[in-house]
């Protein structure tokens, strides 16, 4: 039997930041209709689509531990970095020769700040994660933070109502913003999860960045929002 060959992070070094505002190359679907995600999904239908968007997933670990805990459920990355969503996709073709199971997640390079309406469609997604996001201290950067009020129209359009965000940072001040974001924006709630909410359960262990803030023996703080019925929706 061959032995799996797995990616190393070294082969896929890569600034940690980017700047989401400069130009990049990216392909990316003129409507979420004509996107084709058999190119990403080995076993992916028509009549199938995808319900969890991990925004800025960085290495993977969240998708890779949601993956076998939701085997139904398609679930993809969105990662600005080049080199980084070669690792994730590399990492993705790797496990699935070990364990199929993992058919159902995969890695898009692209920028959820300019796309994320070309990949889904109106209220198409139940959960989005924004997990350790580039704080951005500089106010002259704030613009480039991944939560300000014109994104969060767009992350409330893809997301179905009752839908979920959930928020990790190990920057008090970043998780301040976001829950001060998400709390004014009309279309979202702050939430608190069931014990049943199996994603909740493992949002700051399965991230690498939320291992070494524990490695660290660091602080995190966590906020989960629900999409809400737009109030001033005329029937």
């Amino acid at each position: 039997m061959t032995k799996v060959k797995y990616p190393q992070k070294r082969n896929y070094r890569q600034r940690a930041h980017s700047n989401p505002l400069s130009d990049h190359s990216f392909e990316y679907p003129l409507t979420p209709e004509v996107m084709d995600w058999t190119k990403l999904y080995p076993r992916f239908k028509p009549e199938n689509e995808v319900k969890f968007c991990d925004i800025g997933c960085g290495y993977g670990g969240l998708l890779v531990t949601l993956s076998p805990m939701f085997p139904d459920t398609y679930m993809v990355g969105f990662e600005i970095r080049v080199k980084v969503s070669d690792y994730v996709n590399d990492r993705f073709l790797a496990l699935r020769q070990d364990n199929e199971v993992y058919h159902n997640a995969g890695v898009i390079r692209t920028n959820a700040m300019k796309y994320l309406p070309n990949f889904f469609r109106k209220g198409q997604l139940e959960k989005m994660f924004i997990l350790y996001p580039d704080p951005h201290f500089k106010k002259c950067k704030h613009k480039w933070r991944i939560v300000s009020e014109g994104l969060l129209a767009e992350y409330a359009y893809v997301l179905k109502v009752g839908g979920l965000v959930y928020t990790v940072s190990d920057v008090k001040e970043v998780h301040d913003w976001m829950v001060e974001h998400f709390t004014n924006f009309p279309l979202f709630e702050r939430y608190d999860p069931s014990a049943e909410d199996k994603a909740a359960q493992v949002l700051i262990g399965s991230t690498e960045e939320g291992k070494k803030v524990l490695r660290n023996k660091g602080q995190s703080w966590t906020a989960i929002f629900r999409r809400v019925e737009d109030p001033y929706q005329v029937n």
